[in-house]
């Protein structure tokens, strides 16, 4: 079985707790997460900035530590950020 970190822990122990509960009209929530999900990843805009040769050596290493693009990390990090899940310390 895989190591489970601390979050993942807390998750296992909630979902066997009996602490889930199903949601009552599942097609409603699938569709509107759906549509969440469409206007996350919808790419309709493009932005050129400047940033230190170092910065972005260094965002191009953690793209290719994580398998994608950096621009796609790029855009995750600044879609975290507006959102207010972009959290600083485990890093």
């Amino acid at each position: 079985m895989a190591k489970l970190n601390k979050e993942e822990r807390e998750l296992l122990r909630s979902v066997e707790a009996g602490e889930w509960k199903s949601a009552p009209d599942k097609g409603a929530e699938s569709r509107r997460y759906r549509e969440y999900a469409r206007a996350t990843f919808k790419k309709d805009r493009r932005i050129n900035i400047r940033i230190s040769g170092k910065d972005l050596e260094a965002l191009q290493v953690r793209a290719l530590e994580e398998g994608i693009p950096y621009q796609t990390l790029v855009s995750s990090i600044l879609h975290k950020y507006v959102t207010g899940r972009l959290r600083e310390g485990s890093a």
